[in-house]
């Protein structure tokens, strides 16, 4: 088991706010050891979304509720933009001198980057004890991966003092093991769009049904900009919960301003830096950021603090261009190499609008090196990306029985009109592509596994 004492001093090591890659992995065998123990939760209970609480709140009940005692929560849901605005918010606080845990997911590279503890990434050897604890103490009782993982993220929060927690749901809303905590401080639903369908609902307003159900009675929900459909279904839904609604567009705004933005509440205006995440999508994100930190009032925010934030938060394979390394070497001199977890139609648009920018400032030829999971939608996908890709390179994804194999993924392509190549892995993709003429610009896109695999092949 893990005594307190153990979690009260974070371990050392980057933080979202101050690297651009996620850590290397320590010991090898704390790595493999976390990966063993994962494997054995999974059998506990082998459909790994069942979408309930019932297991959560009796697993954290043999634990003595460690979700009842955390540092005030932020809690975020939505389709995309979450873990970007959880890396404004996460910036902006740690600005204002606030001290900030944070659960996300997935991770790129090693587990342990789903828990940031006080500002620290936990160290493999406490969240394989945490895991130890919680398995222990569930003794081989039915519960899902995930709500031991989100378990192990309340046992660390609650264990460790910190101001502000940023907890992200994992799927959904209504059913995430997120949905515990009873009186966040504040809720905020970014952009919502079709992803998970077979779990969530086939029209947008099931989908935000499904994500507007983290919103609370008498704490403020802070909306990003939604289409028609999803925008009913929230502002319906926070008003038979009791919700202050806060929406984008509505009771506050945003608008470019001197190369930065400006976010706009009442009698409020806060002019604040360009943030430092590429692509048009992310001043949103930004404000969407500033607006929630603006509404709670935290002790030390102030616009300069937000700013600062807003212009330093870091958030690794989120439009994120690769300097150098194994994967950038290769390529023909003047290339740019970059990785975008999109993975859904919205996703998809939002890189093709950072393209546009990035082909009007120097055109070049476009190649897409692409692996997908097979419950993803290819053709929504790859729809809006169509107008600047030179060439798609689809490769597997290693030891993911959900990814579509590269043979697979050609031929959707195919039958959706979008000629395709498969290589055996993404080094091999850029071996491939190493063989052009003139500089290009090659993105790794299509999930956060693929993504992983790229940041862990470059080095």
């Amino acid at each position: 088991m893990v005594p307190p004492s153990r979690l009260q001093t974070p371990p050392m090591g980057p933080s979202a706010t101050d690297a651009n890659q996620p850590p290397g992995a320590e010991a090898p065998s704390n790595a493999r050891a976390i990966a063993d123990i994962l494997t054995r939760f999974v059998k506990y209970h082998p459909q790994r979304i069942d979408l309930s609480l019932d297991r959560m709140y009796r697993l954290l009940d043999d634990l003595d509720n460690p979700h009842a005692t955390l540092p005030p929560v932020i809690h975020v849901a939505g389709t995309n933009g979450k873990g970007s605005t959880l890396a404004f918010l996460d910036a902006a606080l740690a600005a204002a001198g606030l001290r900030v845990s944070a659960y996300t997911s997935p991770h790129l590279v090693r587990f342990a980057e789903r828990y940031r503890i006080a500002g620290e990434i936990i160290a493999d050897t406490d969240l394989l004890a945490l895991f130890e604890e919680i398995d222990e103490r569930n003794a081989g009782k039915p519960i899902t991966e995930f709500e031991i993982t989100t378990a192990a993220a309340f046992l660390a929060m609650a264990r460790t003092s910190a101001d502000v927690v940023l907890l992200e749901t994992g799927l959904g809303g209504r059913y995430d093991a997120t949905n515990v905590v009873v009186q966040p401080v504040a809720t905020i639903i970014t952009p919502v769009g079709f992803d998970h369908m077979a779990f969530l609902g086939n029209t947008l307003a099931e989908i935000a049904g499904e994500k507007a159900a983290i919103q609370k009675p008498g704490v403020p929900s802070i909306v990003a900009s939604q289409a028609e459909e999803a925008a009913n279904v929230i502002a319906e839904t926070a008003a038979a919960k009791g919700a202050p609604l806060h929406r984008c567009g509505k009771e506050w705004r945003f608008e470019a301003a001197d190369g930065g933005l400006r976010y706009i509440r009442g009698d409020t205006a806060w002019d604040l830096a360009k943030p430092s995440l590429p692509g048009g999508h992310q001043i949103e994100n930004a404000s969407l950021a500033a607006a929630c930190l603006e509404i709670c009032g935290f002790p030390g925010v102030s616009a300069k603090t937000v700013a600062d934030g807003i212009s330093n938060a870091r958030w690794p394979g989120r439009m994120q261009q690769l300097t150098e390394g194994a994967l950038v070497d290769p390529l023909p001199p003047g290339s740019e190499l970059w990785l975008d977890t999109a993975h859904n139609p919205m996703a998809a648009e939002a890189l093709a609008a950072t393209l546009d920018d990035l082909q009007r400032t120097e055109r070049r030829p476009v190649h897409l090196i692409l692996a997908m999971l097979d419950d993803k939608d290819v053709g929504g996908f790859i729809a809006p990306l169509t107008r600047h890709l030179t060439s798609v390179t689809a490769v597997p994804i290693e030891d993911e029985p959900r990814a579509r194999s590269a043979s697979d993924l050609v031929a959707a392509l195919a039958n959706l009109g979008r000629p395709a190549r498969a290589a055996p892995t993404v080094t091999d993709a850029v071996s491939l592509l190493s063989r052009n003429r003139g500089p290009a610009r090659v993105v790794v896109t299509g999930s956060h596994l693929l993504v992983g695999a790229a940041l862990a092949a470059n080095g």
